[in-house]
């Protein structure tokens, strides 16, 4: 399922919570990239997003992840109200540097 979004706000409040989003680029080339990446975003509570262009899907939806063309960089957003430096740290392999 793909959802467009125009204006994605940085941070959200829910119920006096702010919620705020780290957003980082990552490459997913392969089809085993994707099955890995899925898995690692799988043993985190946050809520993650990615977006090519205006498609957003879930972050941790291996067939979401399949509707995106991923030959074009992908903006991976975390959303928590904590630190998010762990599951970046997981996901090192894919980020991109720039």
């Amino acid at each position: 399922m793909l959802y467009i979004l125009e204006n994605v706000p940085a941070s959200t409040h829910q119920k006096g919570i702010v919620q705020k989003m780290k957003a980082v680029n990552i490459k997913l080339s392969l089809a085993e990239n994707v099955k890995y990446f899925v898995n690692i975003a799988n043993k985190y509570p946050y809520d993650l997003d990615l977006r090519v262009g205006r498609h957003v899907v879930d972050g941790k939806s291996i067939l979401g992840i399949f509707s995106l063309d991923l030959s074009k960089p992908i903006t991976l957003s975390v959303h928590s109200d904590t630190e998010t430096e762990e599951i970046l740290e997981a996901l090192k392999p894919y980020l991109v540097n720039e």
